[in-house]
């Protein structure tokens, strides 16, 4: 019995092996359609979704680096912020020392004060003049009468010729004071530039009077310095009350915290599709797991070799071709609840063109354009 059991199950163990070998057959041959196929619809996915990023690692955060300067010589006397202090627009920097300038405004005020009075002074001269002009030709007209009368009795015989002689140069005296009280008025209204009800401020030398006491208190305010931005004051460690600054030289700079851009540099074959307008997404260093949105605003006028201080030469018989970069400024939205940036920062940088692959991408340009 136990041999006829074991031929049994000898027979029935071929029999299920034998089975068991097509169904191995047919599942090797199902994997092996099934995962190339596999991998070719997601690799076909991945390159039709590929062509619609561009990225780059090369790219860093910008801000306004504003160069701060006096726009008054002299000694400084006070100052309202410490190094990488934020400020708002209009806060004290600092102040140079006022007094020389109060000074030049007092100065400048009694000068104003001075011009105003001699305009004045000359109002009373050109009205003297006038009435000296009008006594003068009346007494023109007397002494024409007199010497008509004169006349006429040494002609009679009535009157001496002493009598007529002296009528005579008297009358010849009047006519020349007559001229001298014109000219005077000339004079004088020429003093008040030809309009004698000229209004005090309109005449020349108020005015100049007037521009150097706006000069005199233009300086006096230039002596305090705010802040012409938002931004952080940076490199200012050794700015101190005491130090004399000089107009026009930078003494710190301001780093503007209001205005913020992301300068990416592209190879030449990835703007094909960046457009300005096109979303942009902004992973930066400092913030891991962070990232930003922004938009493209500008694509830089030429490559960074072009605009280099020593441009490259390729008129040589070795030149070698190499792909080249070209800057795109990238806009950042800033919120209420933005983290602190950095000038300088490096950012990795992604642009949606909105653009996807066709399968017609894949054929050369002269099937698809004839």
């Amino acid at each position: 019995m136990n041999a006829e059991n074991q031929v049994k199950s000898g027979a029935a163990t071929a029999v299920v092996g034998e089975t068991a070998r097509p169904k191995r057959r047919i599942n090797r041959s199902v994997l092996m359609g099934v995962v190339p196929l596999a991998m070719v619809v997601v690799g076909g996915w991945f390159w039709l979704a590929g062509g619609r990023y561009e990225e780059t690692q090369d790219a860093n955060l910008h801000q306004p680096r504003v160069a701060i300067s006096s726009n008054a010589t002299g000694l400084v006397t006070q100052i309202g912020f410490t190094d990488n202090q934020p400020v708002k627009k209009g806060d004290l920097l600092f102040q140079v020392d006022p007094a020389p300038f109060k000074l030049a405004l007092a100065a400048a005020n009694a000068a104003l004060a001075g011009a105003r009075l001699n305009v004045e002074q000359m109002k009373v001269a050109y009205a003297s003049a006038v009435t000296q002009q009008h006594v003068a030709e009346d007494q023109v007209t007397y002494l024409d009468s007199e010497l008509t009368r004169q006349e006429a009795l040494a002609n009679k015989g009535v009157a001496a010729t002493t009598a007529v002689d002296d009528a005579r140069h008297a009358a010849v005296i009047a006519r020349g004071q007559l001229e001298t009280a014109k000219q005077q008025v000339i004079n004088a209204l020429a003093a008040l530039g030809g309009k004698p009800d000229i209004v005090t401020d309109d005449h020349p030398t108020v005015q100049a009077a007037l521009a150097a006491r706006d000069t005199a208190q233009f300086n006096l305010d230039q002596s305090t310095l705010r802040a012409p931005a938002d931004g952080i004051v940076y490199q200012a460690d050794s700015f101190k009350p005491g130090q004399y600054v000089v107009a026009g030289t930078p003494v710190f700079t301001l780093v503007e915290t209001s205005d913020v851009w992301v300068e990416a540099d592209f190879k030449e074959n990835q703007l094909t599709h960046v457009q300005p307008g096109q979303a942009v997404t902004v992973a930066f260093d400092l913030y891991p797991g962070r990232s930003f949105t922004g938009k493209v605003e500008a694509i830089g006028a030429g490559t960074g070799a072009e605009f280099a201080l020593i441009p490259a030469e390729n008129a040589t018989g070795n030149w070698v071709k190499v792909t080249q970069r070209i800057p795109v400024r990238i806009a950042l939205d800033l919120g209420a609840g933005t983290p602190p940036l950095h000038s300088g920062m490096s950012a990795d940088v992604s642009v949606d063109t909105g653009r996807i692959r066709h399968l017609s991408d894949l054929l050369p340009a002269a099937f698809v354009n004839p």
